[in-house]
């Protein structure tokens, strides 16, 4: 398709804007010294050219989208239309408190239900997302140990099945990251933990359930064991999806969890955001939150964070209600395991046992014999309407490819991905080459990535 410079004619154009109802100034010192290069288009061009680039996106109401550790879920649309009332699209943050009361409702309840759901006693809603949300709840632990003049405490453990911010968010706040392996049944190895922690220990961070799917067995001795250091324990609660109403972070000994409004809580997600990424603390860390107490870690971003995405997920939960929000979570899980059941025996499950809201196959058996690859597979979903799983993630599996159907998928639906999986497993036996020279029906073809990565083309050439 034309880029919208490409239909660019010298001469059209359209009136999209009022005329200026204020005085005209001209800056003089911020002029630019030539004219801003913007395409003529006319209005009729510009709807054709959005609409030619919605027809090639696929999103969650094009068909399913898999999406491993991201909760690519349908999300209702009454949540924007709520977010979309005039008393929270029209409001100023500066405005008095008085005039602003049922935005504050809002926030209030929210971090109450939210505090329900996770165990918590306290909660932010500053952090725009779930990285953002992990190097906040890790500013909260700092604060806590340097309040008390521990300050030796500067390394935190984080297992090898985290999720990938986590040893990166400890690095931005000022710690040295312990790596800690898994056993052979995807939890963490206890005697590595243990022989780790010590008087520098400042606090663990655990995915859970983790990025291979599996909820640690051993989660209350975890956190144990990190007390007993003078540890305090981080919950990277991005995977809730699976657990909320079931099970609480705050009940098995967490102090600290981020949650991930735009995975869990419905609201959209993928096309770089908004997002929305609240930590929540037990009460003896509730003095460092952004907006409370003496010894508060500071903003960490302007007034509430995005707070109309806390007007959707709070939709949402209100909608659920406490057993609706437990339905969705043993949903989430029933079809994550009807999916690894149908396709094990087939594809090698990375952990072949009840898994969580998602699970991971291993494509090594397949790259061996028939020189396809996860990504030949995720590109031959493609050509089914289907987007692919996440590929190459978690880095200790193999050609992994880590599939999450979420809870809002039917059976009929998942049944047609079961199908797709199994048709190319099969095509991969009689006819790789086809697979890897996969998608084939979709308006881009089988893009050279080595180039693209080595030779960006990143701005349009005039």
């Amino acid at each position: 398709m034309k880029l919208l410079f490409e239909r660019s004619v010298p001469g059209c154009g359209c009136t999209i804007l009022p005329a200026c109802d204020v005085p005209l100034v001209e800056l003089d010192a911020a002029k630019r010294e030539q004219a801003l290069h913007l395409p003529e288009v006319s209005e009729n061009e510009i709807s054709r050219h959005y609409t030619e680039l919605a027809k090639e996106t696929h999103g969650v109401n094009d068909g399913s989208y898999p999406l491993g550790s991201c909760t690519m879920k349908y999300n209702p649309k009454i949540n924007e239309v709520a977010a979309a009332l005039p008393g929270f699209t029209k409001i100023h943050p500066l405005q008095p408190d008085h005039t602003a009361q049922g935005c504050l409702e809002v926030l209030q309840t929210a971090e109450k239900l939210l505090c329900e759901i996770t165990g918590m006693d306290r909660m932010t809603f500053q952090p725009a997302a779930g990285a953002h949300g992990e190097f906040t709840g890790l500013l909260l632990i700092k604060a806590y140990h340097d309040h008390r003049g521990d300050t030796k405490r500067t390394k935190i453990i984080v297992p090898d099945s985290a999720h990938g911010t986590n040893p990166a968010s400890a690095v931005m706040a000022g710690y040295q990251v312990i790596n800690i392996p898994s056993r052979a049944d995807g939890c963490v190895d206890l005697e590595v933990l243990r022989a780790a922690v010590g008087e520098d220990t400042a606090g663990l961070m655990l995915t859970n359930p983790n990025t291979v799917g599996l909820f640690d067995k051993n989660i209350l001795e975890i956190t144990r064991i990190i007390h007993e250091a003078g540890g305090l324990n981080y919950y990277d609660g991005a995977n809730l999806n699976a657990v909320m109403g079931l099970v609480r972070p705050g009940d098995m000994g967490f102090d600290v969890i981020h949650l991930n409004l735009h995975k869990t809580f419905s609201t959209p997600h993928g096309g770089g955001g908004p997002g929305s990424g609240p930590v929540g603390c037990k009460a003896f860390l509730q003095d460092y939150l952004p907006e409370t107490g003496a010894q508060s870690i500071g903003r960490v971003k302007a007034f509430h964070g995005n707070f109309l995405v806390v007007v959707k997920a709070l939709n949402y939960i209100l909608m659920l209600g406490r057993e609706g929000i437990l339905q969705a979570s043993q949903n989430a899980v029933l079809n994550a395991n009807y999916l690894r059941k149908k396709l094990s025996g087939v594809y090698d499950m990375a952990y072949d046992e009840t898994c969580m809201h998602e699970f991971v196959m291993s494509l090594e058996q397949e790259k061996h014999e028939e020189s396809v690859s996860a990504l030949d597979v995720a590109k031959a979903l493609l050509d089914y309407g289907i987007h692919p799983p996440t590929m190459y993630f978690p880095l200790i599996v193999h050609e992994a490819l880590m599939v999450e159907p979420t809870e809002t998928e039917s059976k009929e639906n998942l049944d047609e991905l079961i199908r797709a999986f199994l048709e190319i497993h099969e095509k991969a036996k009689t006819d790789p080459e086809y697979i890897r020279s996969a998608p084939h029906t979709t308006t881009i073809k089988r893009l050279d990535e080595v180039a693209a990565a080595r030779n960006p083309k990143l701005r349009y050439e005039f």
